[in-house]
C-alpha cells in the first residue's frame, strides 16, 4: 500500500512530537510499569486504575499524537485519532464504569503470552529500532500506536473475565494498518505489532470460550 507521505516526513513528526512532550514519555513508560504492577500485586480497586491508564494511553496517542502531529501529513489521521479516542472510552467504560475487565495473573500460557508482549512493548521494541538505525528523537517511543497496542494486548491477555469482543475490534484493526509501516517504513520492530494483534486476539478468544 503506498504511504501519502516519504520516511523521512514520519520520522520528522516522530522526531517532532518526542521533543514537544518530552518528558512525558518517562511518565508514560511508568504508567505502564505502574499498570504491570497493579495486576500482580491484585487489589480490588485496582481494576479501576488499571482500566483508566490503559483508556489514558489510547486517548493520549489519539488526540495528542495522531491529531496534534500525525495529521501534518496524513489526512488519514484524522480518523485514526478518532479511533483511538473510542478505544480510550471503551476502555473507560467497559473497565472502569461497568466492570467488565477484571485482571488476575497466574502461570498459564495466555498469562505468557502477555509477559512477551509486555516485555517486547517496553524493552525489546526500543532495543531493536535502536538496533534498526532508529535513534532518539526519530525513534518511535512508548505512547506511541504501536508499542502500547502490543502492551495492551499484553495486559489484556492477563484478564481473569471473559473480555467484551467490542474491547478487542480497534487494538486488532491497528495491528494489521500497523503491517504497512513495517513493510513501506522499515519499522521492522512493528512486525511485533501483527504478531501481537494476531495471536493475541486468537488466544483471548480461544481463553473466553473455555471459560463460557
Amino acid at each position: 500500500m503506498q504511504l501519502p507521505f516519504t520516511l523521512e516526513q514520519f520520522f520528522d513528526v516522530i522526531a517532532q512530537y518526542n521533543q514537544s512532550i518530552w518528558p512525558a514519555q518517562i511518565f508514560l513508560n511508568i504508567l505502564a510499569v505502574a499498570a504491570v504492577i497493579l495486576v500482580l500485586f491484585k487489589v480490588k480497586s485496582n481494576e479501576k486504575m488499571i482500566n483508566g491508564i490503559l483508556g489514558a494511553f489510547w486517548l493520549w496517542i489519539g488526540i495528542v499524537y495522531h491529531l496534534a502531529f500525525f495529521t501534518d501529513i496524513n489526512q488519514g489521521a484524522y480518523l485514526f485519532g478518532f479511533l483511538f479516542i473510542v478505544q480510550g472510552i471503551i476502555f473507560v467504560f467497559a473497565g472502569v464504569i461497568k466492570d467488565k475487565l477484571l485482571f488476575h495473573f497466574e502461570w498459564d500460557m495466555y498469562n505468557l503470552f502477555g509477559i512477551v508482549f509486555i516485555l517486547y512493548a517496553l524493552i525489546l521494541y526500543p532495543i531493536i529500532g535502536h538496533q534498526m538505525g532508529h535513534i532518539y528523537p526519530e525513534q518511535p517511543t512508548f505512547g506511541l500506536p504501536c508499542p502500547t497496542t502490543i502492551f495492551t494486548f499484553g495486559i489484556l491477555l492477563w484478564t481473569s473475565s471473559r473480555i467484551p469482543k467490542y474491547v478487542l475490534v480497534i487494538p486488532l484493526l491497528w495491528s494489521l494498518i500497523g503491517l504497512s509501516a513495517a513493510i513501506n517504513l522499515t519499522i521492522k520492530e512493528d512486525y511485533g505489532l501483527l504478531i501481537a494483534g494476531l495471536v493475541g486476539t486468537t488466544l483471548i478468544l480461544i481463553r473466553d470460550r473455555r471459560r463460557s
